[in-house]
């Protein structure tokens, strides 16, 4: 599972192994403790482990003899080596260790790694040999202590190396196959393994020849059964030899193969990835759920900006005299806008990333302060209109040269002289001007105050935009793009 100088393992396939530990590395690393610690946990563990396994490299498939009591399994271990180097029976340790037999050379950092104590390992190949053991070369054998064992540390033993093996040899005997132990505590936990493991029937020889077909083929229903398709099943017998050499050449084929160590690690990589896209929504909230918008409204009228606008139109026109100001910013008003926000954007969330959002953003009494803050920026001015102001003057002054004039044109047409005969036309001129003049100010000033008003009101949904953005619409895209950041490694990890 590391970088080699030979075989297929070489190359594109470790890069692609250490880019998907890498993936999930850096997942843990931004998810943080918005991950289960269980999770996280699990998956720490599996990119420790595939790791220290990539360091050590695939010159060596680890291939481990899984068993219960009385399955043979170190007898067939012995068989495998040719050579009688575990315990069996009652010679069996009661300690436990683990038994490794090494065919080829510079195995001890793996078997280290391994935990196989010196006096518990055996290197096959030796020049008495030559040849004859040339196919297991590279190939790591272990003999591990009895998986249903009575002390809970062999126990351990187990479960320890399981993870650490490219190759699961499951050996049952005859009478214990169906033993709830195996197929409840470890078989069924292993689908999506079926590659990396493989089912020995030992002690075949204690079996009738015409009853070992429908035996083998409970076996094989048995691990249907688990959820365990496609997992090859081999009979043998230590005692006699029968199959022996069968599951020599299958170790051999395994061992030659240098890809089953890749096939362990990814489908290791794959759980740990599974586990992660677990903790992560399918996908984030779209983004019209993150708009500000429904929190400006609620704020706007909780505070009273249409009202406000308005008194300060209705001051410009002239109707009113007292500057209008925002009363005192309602605690309950922002509560109701602040959680109405977090329900939308945290629905579908995990809780864990939920519960992140709600402390990353502004509490109910800091988006208070905040408001009552922006409002206070707000200018409120009543101001009137200069036009309108000039227009009114100016019908005023029309008005009085037309009354001037007018009373001009009756003192004429009353007196003895004669009567000027443009002055009743000029006063009229007059007056009309100055109805147009009243008309146009009374225009000017309901414009000017339409436009204060929408000014006002842009404004202070601006500011209350400025404050809903900064204290809650960017600390929760923040998470989100961390949430999204997992998820996007937690699929570029599976294989």
């Amino acid at each position: 599972m590391t970088q080699t100088t030979s075989g297929p393992l070489h190359g594109e396939q470790t890069a692609a192994l250490e880019a998907r530990v890498a993936a999930l590395d850096r997942a843990l690393a931004v998810g943080g403790d918005r991950l289960a610690p269980t999770v996280a946990e699990r998956v720490a563990a599996t990119v420790d482990s595939v790791r220290q396994r990539l360091a050590l490299g695939v010159d060596h498939t680890v291939v481990a003899l899984v068993g219960g009591t009385g399955s043979g399994k170190s007898s067939l271990f012995n068989a495998i080596c040719r050579l009688d180097f575990a315990d069996v029976g009652v010679r069996r340790p009661t300690t436990s260790e683990v038994t490794a037999c090494v065919w080829g050379d510079d195995g001890g950092p793996l078997l280290d790694w391994l935990g196989v104590v010196p006096d518990r390992r055996i290197e096959r190949e030796s020049l008495l040999d030559g040849e004859s053991e040339a196919p297991l070369r590279g190939l790591v054998l272990l003999d591990l202590p009895d998986h249903d064992s009575i002390e809970p540390e062999h126990r351990e033993v187990v479960d320890r190396l399981l993870p650490q093996a490219d190759l699961l040899a499951w050996v049952v005997d005859p009478q214990k196959y169906a033993d709830d132990a195996l197929h409840t505590g470890y078989l069924r936990r292993l689908v999506g393994h079926e590659a990396s493991m493989v089912v020995v029937l030992n002690q075949v020889d204690t079996v009738p020849p015409d009853v070992r077909p429908a035996l083998f083929a409970d076996v094989e229903n048995l691990l249907v059964d688990d959820g365990l398709t496609g997992v090859p099943v081999r009979e043998a017998s230590a005692r006699t030899g029968e199959g022996v050499d069968a599951l020599r050449e299958l170790l051999a084929t395994v061992v030659s193969s240098r890809s089953l160590a890749a096939q362990r690690a990814s489908a290791e990589l794959n759980d740990a990835a599974a586990l992660l896209a677990a903790e992560v929504a399918a996908r984030e909230p779209a983004p019209s759920v993150l708009s500000v918008t429904e929190v400006v409204d609620r704020l706007s009228a909780a505070i009273g900006l249409p009202a406000v606008a308005a008194r300060v139109g209705s001051a410009v026109r002239g109707r009113s005299a007292a500057p209008p100001g925002f009363g005192t910013v309602q605690e309950d008003a922002v509560e109701l806008a602040r959680s109405s926000w977090l329900d939308a954007v945290t629905a579908g969330l995990p809780r864990r990333w939920s519960l992140d959002i709600a402390s990353r953003v502004a509490s109910t009494a800091e988006m208070r302060l905040a408001v009552t803050d922006a409002l206070t920026q707000l200018t409120l001015s009543a101001r009137r209109s200069v036009l309108a102001r000039a227009l009114t003057v100016a019908a005023v002054l029309l008005g009085g040269a037309a009354v001037l004039v007018g009373a001009v044109a009756v003192g004429g047409a009353m007196g003895p002289g004669e009567a000027n005969p443009w002055a009743p036309a000029g006063a009229v001129a007059l007056f009309l001007a100055a109805v147009v003049a009243g008309l146009a100010a009374a225009a000017a000033r309901r414009s000017a105050a339409r436009r204060r008003e929408a000014r006002v009101l842009q404004e202070g949904r601006t500011a209350l935009e400025n404050v809903a953005r900064a204290r809650l619409a960017v600390p929760t895209e923040a998470v989100l793009a961390e949430h999204r950041t997992v998820r996007e490694l937690a699929a570029a990890a599976q294989g």
